[in-house]
């Protein structure tokens, strides 16, 4: 089943949460579809490996032990109603402070 292309779901600076593992980032880029290496998405297991037809994003994530950065597709999102903040170091550096859920972005896009 081919799922069509479709605006983005979520915005940059909104806190979002993996549908299955557990960690939550901060979306900070977004491709319209797939648009990294088949090396990776090949590393994804057939099963559970998500269309390409469909926006991924760029999120500075975290869980309770690391901080990184994820490339997941709009499928496995959710998002984040916690009203926490992230601790990751890279948000303050592209981000303004924390407020109303999510992160105003610091300066205008191109």
């Amino acid at each position: 089943m081919r799922i069509a292309s479709k605006t983005a779901k979520y915005n940059l600076g909104q806190v979002v949460r993996h549908r299955e593992h557990p960690f939550r980032g901060v979306v900070f880029d977004v491709d319209p579809e797939f648009a990294n290496t088949e090396e990776w998405y090949e590393s994804i297991p057939e099963e559970s490996r998500p269309s390409r037809n469909q926006p991924f994003y760029h999120l500075y994530a975290e869980t309770e032990a690391t901080y990184y950065v994820a490339y997941v597709s709009e499928q496995n999102l959710v998002p984040d109603y916690s009203g926490e903040p992230l601790e990751h170091p890279e948000v303050t550096e592209m981000f303004g402070e924390f407020q109303d859920g999510r992160y105003p972005l610091q300066f205008g896009l191109n």
